[in-house]
């Protein structure tokens, strides 16, 4: 059984973990409950993580504010990190033991109470150049000063169309603007008016099939008699 042990030590302590991390045990509260705050916080910034558990009206929020604070506790005294750098890299609840409780019921008989509790985990790591954008959402402030800069290259867009448009020739009095563009304005004198084409009436063969009609009608009386 002891063969090799040394050599399995010393291989778990070259591939451990060496990011900080803070665990607090036995906290009486369930696991479930505490799941729903680390979701969370998991990927954000260690400032814009404090910034949410202060103001989140959760009953586990303030225990995983304090093991926040001392993972960057840990980050900054141990291994010399900045709190600016942190991000939330991993945090978990695993399920502790649990105390059994009974409440009597009627007739003699008694339900069993359940007091869980849970051992929570934070473990923080350094930003890097490369995977930022990947391990770390963007902030709030980042998000309006993009839209802020969005909004004013519209802005400016916009203007250059406008000066584009008022640099051009445009009449302003009458006397330079068409005929055309001045409409119920009255023609000046020793214009010619325009005569247009009247389109020829058609006849009407109606009228003419009507009495030639009459006519040969006439003409048959008279043969008869």
């Amino acid at each position: 059984m002891s063969r090799g042990l040394k050599e399995r030590t010393a291989r778990k302590r070259e591939n451990r973990d060496r990011r900080p991390y803070a665990i607090a045990r036995y906290i009486r509260i369930p696991s479930s409950k505490v799941k729903f705050v680390l979701d969370l916080i998991r990927g954000k910034r260690y400032e814009d993580a404090v910034v949410l558990l202060k103001n989140l009206n959760k009953s586990s929020s303030p225990v995983v504010l304090k093991v926040l604070n001392s993972a960057a506790a840990n980050a900054e005294n141990n291994l010399s990190m900045t709190k600016e750098n942190l991000y939330v890299a991993e945090c978990y609840a695993t399920a502790a033991p649990t105390m059994k409780r009974m409440m009597p019921r009627a007739r003699g008989r008694a339900d069993r109470i359940l007091k869980r509790s849970c051992h929570i985990t934070v473990r923080l790591d350094e930003i890097k150049m490369g995977n930022a954008k990947k391990a770390v959402k963007p902030t709030a402030s980042k998000v309006a000063e993009k839209a802020v800069t969005a909004t004013t290259a519209k802005h400016e867009t916009v203007k250059k169309e406008v000066k584009s448009v008022a640099n051009k020739a445009i009449p302003t009095t009458k006397a330079e603007k068409p005929l055309t563009d001045q409409p119920n304005t009255v023609k000046p004198l020793g214009t010619k008016a325009v005569v247009t084409a009247k389109k020829p009436v058609a006849s009407k063969p109606a009228v003419t099939a009507k009495k030639t009609t009459t006519a040969t009608k006439t003409a048959t009386k008279k043969e008869t008699k």
